[in-house]
């Protein structure tokens, strides 16, 4: 998990950006335990920014008794999440890259349909009795 990262994601959760530390830390807990989806988001988000440093950027300001997510901090966030543009690779285009490729399989003509069942019957009957 990318601490940095799940800071900006908690703080632009909260009204005016702003959490105390209780907040914070109980919400870090609920998100560091919630499995690895969470671990790999923030990852990928980080990716985006990789000299993220949200203090030293201004990113995050300690106000008060908690921090507050300052204005730069959102618009670093949006670029962070915003959909990767057409000269970066997305992870969609690396996995279909790596696929091997698909083959079409041409649709299957319909069955004959069976003889009515009662027919069938009546053909097996005489079929036996004529042995």
């Amino acid at each position: 998990m990318n601490f940095q990262v799940t800071v900006l994601k908690i703080l632009v959760s909260y009204p005016d950006g702003f959490a105390v530390m209780e907040d914070l830390k109980r919400d870090m807990a609920i998100l560091a335990t919630s499995g690895p989806d969470w671990a790999d988001r923030t990852r990928r988000l980080a990716s985006r920014v990789p000299d993220l440093d949200i203090f030293s950027q201004g990113l995050v300001e300690r106000i008060s008794g908690g921090w507050r997510l300052t204005s730069k901090g959102r618009d670093i966030l949006e670029f962070m999440e915003a959909r990767p543009a057409k000269s970066e690779p997305s992870l969609e285009s690396l996995v279909d890259a790596a696929s091997p490729p698909v083959f079409e399989i041409a649709p299957v003509s319909p069955l004959p349909q069976p003889a009515d069942r009662a027919k069938r019957r009546r053909e097996r009957r005489s079929a036996a009795i004529a042995l």
